[in-house]
């Protein structure tokens, strides 16, 4: 397995700093920033396909349990509500 750094690589700095001393017009700044965008994002590692399922499986997961307890949540209130301010039987099974 390949060891990741993340750190900026030598050339990358290097560069960086001869480009900082070096006095550029507003479009030469632009494209060193694409630049250095692609060469940052070349060193993306992308999730296999077994990985992003894994991921979106537990995010799902997840925001089905959050919307239960929402909900859960949201009816133990307006029972409350509605036994403090008003008969109390509105949310009483049967009634």
């Amino acid at each position: 397995m390949a060891r990741v750094v993340d750190e900026p690589s030598e050339d990358l700095v290097a560069n960086a700093k001869r480009d900082r001393a070096e006095r550029r017009g507003p479009f030469a700044r632009i494209a060193l920033f694409i630049r250095q965008v692609f060469t940052e994002l070349s060193k993306v590692v992308r999730p296999t396909r077994r990985e992003l399922l894994s991921f979106t499986l537990v995010v799902i997961v997840f925001v089905v349990i959050m919307m239960a307890l929402v909900y859960g949540l949201d009816l133990v209130f307006a029972w409350a509500v509605s036994w403090v301010f008003g008969d109390g039987a509105a949310f009483l099974p049967g009634s």
